[in-house]
């Protein structure tokens, strides 16, 4: 069949349907209608503000703008007046006649192609309107053009299409402006109850530049306006004209903290996207800090008016940074789905996050107290980025601050480094519960013993990040519970510029190293199912045995974690031996002697529970552990 002999037609659908459809795929929250209507009467102030600057008849109609909400629970209805542009009846069937129409977006065309930039509206998309129908069974529209004087009615269900036609000048009063009245649907009546309808507007409202007033209708009688949005924008002001009570106030109304910001961040960007950024950093620590969903909670405004504090804005590991975001190139009535995957909002996200860490960096250098303070609060929290942000991994890496085994206050990597000693080829680091768990440790024995400083890990996180993050500035970062044999590269405090090969502690030159290499094997022999393997240590200066991880396996403290967890490894580890210790070196002088493989099994056992003991854990054989030391305090 050619394409000539091809018959054209127009899809049909059930319109009513759509629009249905629609607006539940937009809107997830009923309340939002609100929002779009007021954004709408927004635009028409704005537009009006614009048309006047080239219009003398438009000028006499004066600048004062606003908004009006009136509710009459009695009447069922809720009203939204604007003094702004109007619009004819023409208008009413071009813009709400048609799906997806904007007017907003049809008048900042207009400019673009005079070259122009004038009133930004807020609204792009043209569906807002049609968000009434989520909570009314009937939307009425009175509307008088500015500078025109005909009044125009606009009425539709929703499901069976519009009437429209002039309306008689009584029923519309104002010289300018629209009114929209929404006959309330039985199931939403939570919106005819004024404090319900004050926390919307303020919600979304509160620091768009157009007053928005709240009337009260009762008994048929019309309360005192009472103005809802008096804040205003303080991220819209120059930062340099703003004091620090003003900023003080702002954040405790945003965050209902009771303290004070350590540190703000309020900048203005233009470019690829023009946004605004208000955020700060609390002195305290919010309760719900820790909480299972880990969601940063900066606000979304688009031109003022608030979107959603869902928006993700900043990754999880800086959720401590409270404040708002507020971007002129967004649309409206942006949808989660959307949220997630707009080129947009992704490019929003990285620009704040790396600016968020590039001010905290500048604290760190030029304030370094106050931003230790800050890492005391949050550090932990920072340090899940490690974990989950690999593309700033090297950035968070500069950050971070830790605690460490030979020096006071906090320390960074960077000075860590500088700091190594001769020798020395990598970072060392433990994970533990507690500090006081870790300077307990055995494994920190021969590091103290050479003066090593090394990196304490307390914090949960630690045990997850540090299987990520293999080096610094091209070092590598290594757990003292895995390795060691490097250890003899650098010399003890005591043996300075010999290295660390002929052991001379008391009594070990008097056992030969035969012995204790035959001493090593019937260990791993009596050993052979609990543990991976047997060595020599050369960590260990006080402690007769420890257990460590080979330099695949999995860190000590992380096994404990995930144990606790019920996700046990049932990892086996390497036992090590203190060769200079006097228990061990009684043993390896009986090592050759007639039947000493038997004899070692019950010390080989006592010595393998007595290193899970200083672990933490409990000992293998219990009964025979409480034995074997019964028998060695009777002795």
């Amino acid at each position: 069949m050619s394409d000539e002999q091809l018959q054209s037609k127009e899809f049909e659908a059930e319109v009513s349907r759509l629009l249905e459809m629609m607006i539940h795929s937009v809107y997830s929250e009923s309340e939002v209608f609100l929002r779009e209507l007021i954004a709408n009467a927004s635009d028409a102030c704005d537009r009006l503000r614009y048309m006047q600057q080239t219009d003398e008849e438009l000028q006499k109609l004066g600048q004062d703008f606003q908004v009006d909400i009136t509710l009459d629970k009695d009447a069922g209805t809720i009203t939204i007046t604007d003094n702004g542009t109007g619009m004819s009846q023409d208008d009413l069937v071009e813009h709400l006649g048609t799906i997806a129409r904007s007017g907003t977006r049809a008048f900042a065309a207009m400019l673009e192609e005079k070259g122009e930039s004038g009133a930004a509206g807020i609204g792009q998309f043209g569906v807002g309107f049609y968000s009434a129908f989520i909570v009314a069974s009937e939307v009425e529209v009175l509307s008088k053009a500015a500078g025109k004087p005909e009044v125009s009615r606009w009425v539709s269900d929703g499901t069976s299409g519009y009437r429209v036609g002039p309306a008689e000048g009584a029923e519309f009063l104002a010289t300018h402006g629209t009114r929209i009245t929404l006959q309330i649907r039985e199931n939403q009546q939570e919106y005819l109850d004024v404090s319900r309808l004050k926390q919307v507007v303020k919600k979304y409202a509160e620091h768009i530049a157009i007053p928005v007033r709240l009337i009260e209708v009762k008994d048929g009688a019309t309360e005192v306006p009472e103005e809802v949005n008096a804040k205003g924008a303080l991220w819209a002001r120059n930062k340099n004209e703003i004091l620090d009570k003003e900023y003080a106030d702002f954040y405790r109304g945003l965050t209902h903290h009771f303290d004070e910001p350590a540190h703000i961040i309020h900048y203005h960007a233009e470019g690829r996207m023009d946004y605004s950024v208000l955020l700060f950093v609390p002195q305290e620590a919010p309760f719900d800090l820790y909480n299972g969903e880990r969601e940063a909670q900066v606000k979304l405004h688009v031109k003022k008016m608030f979107i959603t504090d869902k928006a993700e804005i900043l990754p999880g590991y800086l959720r401590f940074v409270k404040g708002l975001v507020d971007c002129t190139d967004l649309p409206l009535n942006i949808s989660r789905e959307m949220l997630q995957n707009s080129p947009q909002v992704v490019a929003l996200r990285k620009a704040v996050t790396n600016r968020v860490l590039t001010e905290m960096n500048k604290i760190a250098e030029r304030m370094p107290e106050q931003f230790e303070k800050m890492f005391e609060k949050f550090g932990p929290v920072l340090k899940e980025g490690l974990y989950e942000d690999h593309e700033r991994k090297e950035d968070l890496l500069e950050l971070i601050r830790f605690r460490t085994t030979t020096q006071e206050g906090w320390r960074s990597l960077k000075q860590v480094k500088e700091d190594m000693k001769e020798g020395q080829q990598k970072i060392y680091y433990i994970t533990g519960r507690s500090r006081e768990e870790i300077d307990a440790s055995p494994h920190l024995e021969g590091f103290k013993s050479r003066d090593i400083e090394v990196l304490i890990l307390s914090d949960p996180i630690d045990d997850f990040w540090v299987n990520m993050v293999h080096e610094f500035d091209g070092t590598a970062l290594a757990s003292v519970t895995r390795a060691g044999e490097e250890l003899k590269e650098v010399a003890k405090n005591d043996q300075a510029g010999q290295p660390d090969g002929d052991k001379a502690a008391d009594g070990g030159a008097m056992v030969p190293e035969i012995k204790k290499a035959t001493l090593i094997a019937a260990i791993r022999q009596a050993l052979k199912d609990d543990v991976a393997d047997v060595k020599l240590s050369e960590r260990l200066t006080d402690s007769p045995v420890c257990l460590v991880s080979d330099h695949g396996g999995i860190d000590l403290n992380l096994e404990k974690i995930l144990a606790a967890q019920g996700q046990s490894i049932q990892a086996k580890r390497i036992l090590e031996i203190n060769p200079d210790h006097p228990y061990i070196l009684g043993l390896a002088r009986r090592s050759e002697e007639k039947g000493f493989a038997d004899e070692i099994r019950e010390p080989a056992r006592l010595l393998h529970d007595l290193a899970r003991v200083m672990d933490g854990e409990a000992p293998s054989r219990p009964k025979e552990f409480v034995k074997a030391v019964t028998s060695l305090l009777q002795k």
